[in-house]
C-alpha cells in the first residue's frame, strides 16, 4: 500500500504553515463564531398576545425580553393559547419587529 501524500487544506495559504494544530482549528472556530454573532438579534422587545379577533390576551400578559429571548417567550405564549397571534415590538420605539411579528401559533 503506498503512503498518502499530505494534502493542504488551504492550498496557497498562510494557514498551511500551522500544519493541523489546534492554533488553525482555534482560528476557524473564532471567525464562524464572530461571523454568528452578526446574526444574533439585540435590543430589548416587548412581547404581547392577541386572539383571532384582535383583543389582547391579558391572562398572558407582557413580556419583555431581550433580543434572541423573544423566541422562548413567543413558544410559551403558543402553548398557553394555540389560537393566538403574538405580537413582538420594539420596547424603546413601539415599531413591531418586521421579521418576526406578527407570529401566528398554529
Amino acid at each position: 500500500m503506498k503512503p498518502q501524500k499530505n494534502r493542504l487544506l488551504f492550498e496557497g495559504s498562510s494557514l498551511n504553515t500551522i500544519g493541523t494544530s489546534p492554533v488553525k482549528y482555534a482560528i476557524c472556530a473564532t471567525l464562524l463564531l464572530s461571523l454568528s454573532g452578526c446574526l444574533t438579534m439585540s435590543g430589548e422587545y416587548t412581547v404581547t398576545a392577541q386572539d383571532a379577533s384582535g383583543a389582547p390576551l391579558t391572562k398572558l400578559g407582557t413580556f419583555t425580553a431581550e433580543g434572541h429571548n423573544i423566541y422562548p417567550i413567543r413558544n410559551a405564549f403558543c402553548l398557553n393559547a394555540p389560537e393566538a397571534t403574538v405580537i413582538i415590538r420594539d420596547a424603546r420605539t413601539g415599531e413591531e419587529l418586521h421579521s418576526e411579528s406578527p407570529y401566528h401559533c398554529r
